[in-house]
């Protein structure tokens, strides 16, 4: 029997080498995770959401929670493998982060690149001038905040995206 650690994707080829069903309960786990922690949601209650049985979540990201008076609640942040979306000027790119934080600061660019590109807003855009986030292996990934390549990649339709996580194989 595989042990739960080695269950987890370690890095991108990693995670698309397994099935995808396991790509897409993987997805839901975080998702899961993610909503916990921002809203406060309950394991059961963001398990249920996401349809991935809360013994599941335990097993594979049970390192995200803590116990806390006979709840689970999720910590902070996390050590968890996610495989994300970047633009770049050659147009997307799948990239793993090895932890929330530099998901959340994707998440965060994400949306100040479609206010930009929605309502021609770049203050937020502006935030992310010069930044960069690492990928899981330590690389940095410069953020693209070049409103002209934003306006082309939008206009030709690269940046339409339903999520932030990479597709499933």
């Amino acid at each position: 029997m595989k042990r739960t650690k080695d269950l987890r994707p370690r890095n991108v080829e990693d995670f698309f080498s397994k099935s995808e069903e396991f790509q897409d309960t993987w997805n839901r786990i975080l998702h899961a995770i993610s909503r916990m922690r921002a809203d406060g949601f309950s394991l059961a209650q963001a398990s249920r959401e996401y349809g991935i049985d809360r013994r599941r979540v335990l097993k594979l990201a049970g390192s995200a929670l803590r116990k806390t008076k006979g709840r689970y609640v999720a910590k902070a942040s996390d050590r968890l493998l996610r495989v994300l979306i970047v633009p770049t000027p050659d147009g997307l790119r799948e990239i793993a982060v090895g932890d929330s934080r530099q998901a959340s600061q994707l998440a965060e660019y994400w949306d100040a690149v479609q206010r930009y590109l929605q309502k021609g807003d770049e203050s937020e855009l502006r935030k992310f001038h010069g930044k960069q986030i690492k990928d899981a292996t330590g690389q940095p990934i410069r953020l693209l905040t070049n409103r002209e390549e934003l306006d082309r990649l939008g206009n030709a339709g690269v940046l339409s995206f339903e999520s932030l996580y990479a597709r499933a194989a």
